[in-house]
C-alpha cells in the first residue's frame, strides 16, 4: 500500500468513518450514521478489492463501485450536516477529503476506460 495514494487515501477516510460514527452515536443518531459508515469505509474495501482484479474490466467494476461508494458517502454526510449532526468545520473537512476521493477514482476509472 506504500505507493498507492487512492488506497491510503481511502484507508485513512474510512479510519475517519469510523470516529464519525462513534461521534454520532454519541449524538444519539442511528440510521443515517450506520449509512455514512457503510458507505465510506465501503470505498477502501473496493480500492482494496481492485488491487487484485481478474482483469482491467474487473478493476474498472470495483473502482466504479468505489466511486458509487464514495459518492453515496458525499450525500450522508449532506445530510448529516443538514440535519445539524455535523458541525460546520466536522462536515468541511470530511466533505473535502470525499471530494478528492471522488477525483481521483474519477480519473483513475476515465484513464484506465481510456487506456482498454
Amino acid at each position: 500500500m506504500k505507493d498507492n495514494q487512492i488506497a491510503l487515501k481511502t484507508h485513512a477516510f474510512a479510519r475517519r468513518m469510523v470516529k464519525a460514527y462513534q461521534y454520532l452515536l454519541e449524538k444519539k443518531e442511528y440510521n443515517m450514521s450506520n449509512q455514512l459508515v457503510r458507505s465510506g469505509t465501503s470505498v477502501g474495501a473496493m480500492v482494496k478489492e481492485a488491487e487484485f482484479a481478474q482483469s482491467k474490466a474487473d478493476f474498472i467494476n470495483k473502482m466504479s463501485i468505489a466511486l458509487k461508494e464514495a459518492n453515496e458517502t458525499r450525500y450522508w454526510l449532506d445530510l448529516l450536516h443538514y440535519g445539524d449532526y455535523l458541525e460546520d468545520d466536522i462536515y468541511m473537512s470530511l466533505d473535502k477529503d470525499i471530494k478528492e476521493i471522488i477525483s481521483i477514482l474519477v480519473a483513475i476509472v476515465k484513464s484506465t476506460k481510456d487506456n482498454q
